[in-house]
């Protein structure tokens, strides 16, 4: 008994042509010679052959689907295996919608930074921090600045004063290469 996706194997075809990898085995392909049974409202019908197992899932027009192949004897379950997927995927959907994603945003800065500029710098920082991303202040040292990386870090301990009470520092200002950067987190709520 097929339900209503359509079955290639190992893999389910779905509608809108989507493909994934089935995790159980159902109906014939359970070749166990006994399996504990639980029927559809999670009680449980003892251990029984799988031919038997399927007469009875065929009977009830359902899906007889193995659920802990690890166990000794291998524990099915009788369930519409379609609606089974369709809630999974709507459960896996629904998480997704609700996951955070922090992106990083960056804010770059020069060791000849000016007061202004910096303050322009350090409010557009404040946003980010208040949307929740975090933020990579960075530098680039160009020619001889190179030899005065102390002054960089100096400019960068700076913008971190202004702020820093949105913001706080995950990584210290770090130099490599040509680069210092630092990472900002926002304060936690």
């Amino acid at each position: 008994m097929l339900c209503s996706p359509i079955f290639f194997g190992k893999r389910i075809f779905i509608e809108r042509y989507k493909t994934i990898k089935r995790e159980h085995q159902i109906n014939e392909e359970i070749r166990d010679r006994e399996v504990r049974l639980i029927d559809e409202e999670g009680g449980q019908l003892g251990i029984v052959s799988s031919a038997q197992a399927l007469s009875i899932a065929e009977e009830k027009g359902l899906d007889l689907v193995k659920i802990s192949p690890s166990a000794n004897p291998p524990v099915c379950k009788i369930m519409n295996y379609g609606k089974y997927l369709f809630e999974l995927t709507k459960k896996a959907k629904e998480a997704k919608k609700n996951q955070k994603v922090t992106e990083i945003k960056e804010v770059w800065l020069s060791m000849t930074i000016d007061v202004g500029d910096l303050n322009v710098k350090a409010k557009q920082t404040l946003k980010f921090l208040a949307a929740g991303n975090k933020v990579k202040v960075s530098i680039r040292m160009r020619g001889r600045q190179m030899a005065h990386s102390e002054l960089g870090v100096d400019v960068m301990n700076r913008f971190f004063e202004l702020v820093k009470e949105q913001g706080q520092m995950e990584k210290k200002p770090l130099m490599e290469g040509r680069n210092i950067w630092m990472m900002l987190v926002p304060n936690k709520a």
